[in-house]
C-alpha cells in the first residue's frame, strides 16, 4: 500500500510542478494579447484562445496536486477540530461517497464529449483559432483520473491511520519507512 500511495504523490506532485510553469506563460501570454491590443491594435485569435486553454489546463491537470496538498476549499466545522481518527474517518468517507461519485459524473459526461472531440480531431470553431481542441478536452478526464488516484491515496492514507499508522497522516506527507 504504501509503495501506491507515494507512487500516486509522485504523479501529482511531478504533474503540478510541471503543469504550474503554464501560469507564468499564461500571464506573459495574457500581457502579450494587451499590448498587442492595445498598443497596437493588433491580435490574433489562437493567441487569445492561448491563454484560455492555459487557464483551463492548469486548472484541470493541477487539481490532483492541489488535493495532494489539501488546497481545496473544505468545511472546516468538524475536520477543524476532530482528532486524528476522526479526519481520517472524514477524508476516508468522503472520498467514497462524495470524491469518487462526483468524480464517476464527470467523467460519464465528459466521455461522450471527449470521445465525438477525437473522431473529428476537433479545432477552435474560431477562423484563425488553435487546432486540437480534442486535446484540451481531453484534460477533463485528466482531471477525472488524476484527481481520482489522489483520492485513492487519501483513502489509503486514512486507512491506515485507522489501522493504527499515525504516521500515515495526510496532514504529515512524510510517512516512516516501513
Amino acid at each position: 500500500m504504501a509503495a501506491i500511495i507515494r507512487a500516486i504523490e509522485a504523479l501529482n506532485e511531478r504533474i503540478g510542478r510541471t503543469v504550474s510553469w503554464l501560469a507564468i506563460i499564461l500571464v506573459f501570454n495574457t500581457f502579450l494579447v494587451a499590448v498587442l491590443r492595445y498598443g497596437f491594435s493588433r491580435g490574433w485569435v489562437w493567441l487569445q484562445e492561448m491563454y484560455v486553454w492555459m487557464h483551463a489546463i492548469i486548472f484541470l491537470v493541477v487539481a490532483g496536486y492541489t488535493l495532494l496538498h489539501e488546497g481545496h476549499v473544505r468545511i472546516d466545522i468538524f475536520y477543524g477540530s476532530a482528532s486524528l481518527r476522526g479526519k481520517a474517518w472524514v477524508n476516508a468517507l468522503g472520498t467514497v461517497f462524495l470524491l469518487w461519485p462526483t468524480l464517476i459524473v464527470i467523467a460519464w459526461v465528459a466521455w461522450p464529449y471527449v470521445h465525438l472531440s477525437w473522431t473529428r480531431l476537433e479545432s477552435s470553431q474560431e477562423a484563425g483559432g488553435l487546432p486540437g481542441l480534442f486535446l484540451l478536452k481531453s484534460c477533463m478526464l485528466a482531471f477525472v483520473v488524476l484527481v481520482g488516484l489522489q483520492g485513492l491515496a487519501l483513502f489509503m492514507r486514512s486507512a491506515m491511520v485507522l489501522l493504527g499508522h499515525p504516521e500515515w497522516d495526510p496532514h504529515s506527507k512524510q510517512p516512516a519507512e516501513h
